[in-house]
């Protein structure tokens, strides 16, 4: 492809308005996300307790401006100023949980529509990631660490809000905390996230803007590629390597032990047994 004309398709990606139909397929993914997690109960639970279903839907379809604002001490509620927003989101939500014989959600379940979903919901992720980056960088210029974060949660507030989310269905998973175990999309924002610091805060990344927003979209529409590079460093440097060793060790100690009993077992029988 030409360049000129690689460039020009990354500077278009960059100005897209990700309203209506981006947004669209942010807030139709959520709702996927929350039926799946809601399993084999998700027609029971929707009709015993909608208004409990719309709460979490929409905790989780705006968690990351809800999450941005708390850590940045601006009101939550301005999450929700935008009436558009709301009604969109609520369109949504009900067509995926109340359209007759669940046309709509088998539907969106069929692969080329949820496929085309996807790539237009990482698209308005690295867009949310970029914003958040901005606004955090206009507010504390000099500090790196709050751009990560909510760079982070922008991009994936609604796996931080899980446990919260699923309270508000009755539901009380603990170890359902994002800090336990990332998942790819956390694990992407932040990368996302620093490398969009480099390119606004340094002159490490020469390459336009656009082309490093296209990049990134790239980077997090992939599936991980970080898990070999985590084992690797986990057992490096938080001590995996040595606690084998150590297993090691104790497990040929141990046979070792074993074995000399043995010995001074059958030499004391041969002993008894040339008395006799």
């Amino acid at each position: 492809m030409d360049p000129i004309i690689f460039l020009d398709l990354a500077n278009e990606l960059t100005q897209l308005k990700m309203y209506p139909y981006f947004d669209v397929a942010h807030f139709i993914v959520t709702g996927l996300y929350l039926r799946d997690d809601l399993s084999t109960g998700c027609h029971v639970f929707s009709r015993k307790h909608p208004f409990a279903c719309w709460i979490s839907f929409m905790l989780s379809a705006f968690a990351g401006n809800i999450l941005s604002a708390f850590l940045l001490g601006e009101p939550i509620v301005s999450s929700f100023k935008s009436t558009n927003h709301i009604i969109l989101a609520t369109a949504v939500w009900y067509v995926l949980f109340y359209s007759p014989f669940d046309f709509v959600y088998k539907l969106i379940k069929f692969l080329p529509c949820k496929l085309g979903i996807i790539i237009m919901k990482e698209i308005i992720r690295c867009k949310k990631i970029n914003d958040g980056v901005n606004h955090a960088a206009s507010l504390y210029p000099n500090s790196f660490i709050i751009m990560i974060i909510i760079g982070t949660v922008k991009g994936n507030g609604s796996s931080f809000s899980k446990l919260l989310e699923r309270c508000i269905r009755g539901v009380w998973t603990p170890t359902a905390i994002e800090f336990m175990s990332p998942s790819f999309a956390t694990k992407a924002s932040i990368g996302a996230s620093v490398v969009f610091i480099l390119d606004k805060k340094t002159d490490l990344i020469s390459a336009p803007h656009s082309l490093v927003y296209l990049a990134i979209i790239r980077i997090v529409g992939i599936h991980d590629p970080f898990l070999p590079f985590e084992n690797l460093f986990c057992a490096l440097c938080f001590g995996g390597i040595w606690d084998s060793l150590s297993d090691f060790i104790t497990s040929k100690n141990t046979s070792e032990n074993g074995t000399v009993k043995a010995d001074l077992s059958k030499n004391g029988k041969a002993e008894i047994r040339k008395k006799d």
